[in-house]
C-alpha cells in the first residue's frame, strides 16, 4: 500500500529524516512511536506532500508520489488528520464534514453525510449545526477523523489523535479506528504516545534522531522499547 524508501528530509540545512524505510500493508494499522522532536510529524507531512524530500522515494498503491502535489495525493487516497486537528472553527460541524468531499476524485452531486460516519461517531449527529470551534477537544478530534473519512481514503494518516483528550474519548477513538480498518479495509499510519492505542496496531516502527531504529509486531513490544520510545 505505502512504501517509504531511503527518505531524507531537511529543514534548511538541518537533517531531520535520515534514510527512513517504512511500509504500511493494505488493511493494517502501523504505529510510529518515538519521543517528541524525532521526526514523526515531519514524516507524515512528507508523505502528504507538505514537505519535499531531498532524496528517497514514496510509493502509494504502486504509484510514485514524489512529484505529486498534496491535493492529488489526497485524491489518490491519502487521508490526513494533523496534530492539533485543524477543525475550521467558523464552519459548522456539517460544513466541516462536507469539506472532506474535496478529497474525492470526482465532484459529488447533492452531497450528504453517510450513516457510517454517525455510526462511528454518534455525537456528531447531534451537533451538525454547532460551530467547529465550540466543540470540546475530543469532539473536534472525532470531527477531524470523520472529515478525512468523507474523502474515502485508502490510507489514513493520524498524528497524535489522543493528545489532550480525556480517557473515555480516547477509548471511543481507538474503537472507531479499529472498526474503520475491520469494516472498510482502510490502512492506518498512526503517530501515537498512548500505550493502549499503540498496542491496537499490527506493527510498530520506533524513531530516534530522525531514523527508524526498531520495528516489530506490537504483540511483541517489549518494556525496554516502551521505556525508550514512549512518554509513559
Amino acid at each position: 500500500m505505502l512504501k517509504v524508501s531511503g527518505l531524507n528530509v531537511y529543514y534548511g540545512e538541518s537533517h531531520i529524516l535520515r534514510d527512513v524505510d517504512l511500509s504500511v500493508p493494505r488493511g493494517k494499522m502501523v504505529c510510529l512511536i518515538g519521543r517528541n522532536g524525532v521526526g514523526k510529524t515531519t514524516l507524515l507531512k512528507t508523505i502528504m506532500g507538505l514537505l519535499k524530500p531531498r532524496s528517497g522515494t514514496l510509493t502509494f498503491a504502486d504509484q510514485n508520489l514524489n512529484t505529486l502535489p498534496t491535493d492529488k495525493r489526497a485524491r489518490l487516497g491519502l487521508g490526513y488528520v494533523p496534530q492539533g486537528r485543524e477543525v475550521i472553527p467558523r464552519l459548522t460541524v456539517k460544513e466541516n464534514l462536507l469539506l472532506g468531499l474535496e478529497a474525492r476524485p470526482q465532484t459529488v452531486k447533492n452531497p450528504t453525510i453517510p450513516d457510517e460516519i454517525f455510526e462511528l461517531f454518534p455525537v456528531l449527529k447531534t451537533m451538525l449545526s454547532r460551530m467547529g470551534g465550540d466543540l470540546s477537544g475530543g469532539q473536534q478530534q472525532q470531527l477531524a477523523i470523520a472529515r478525512a473519512l468523507m474523502g474515502k481514503p485508502q490510507l489514513l494518516l493520524l498524528d497524535e489523535p489522543t493528545e489532550g483528550i480525556q480517557p473515555s474519548i480516547i477509548l471511543e477513538i481507538e474503537n472507531a479506528v479499529r472498526r474503520i480498518i475491520e469494516t472498510t479495509g482502510i490502512s492506518v499510519l498512526l503517530v501515537e504516545q498512548h500505550l493502549h492505542f499503540v498496542r491496537q496496531a499490527d506493527w510498530y516502527y520506533a524513531m530516534q534522531k530522525g531514523g527508524i531504529v526498531a520495528s516489530g509486531n506490537t504483540s511483541e513490544l517489549s518494556q525496554e522499547v516502551i521505556q525508550r520510545f514512549l512518554a509513559v
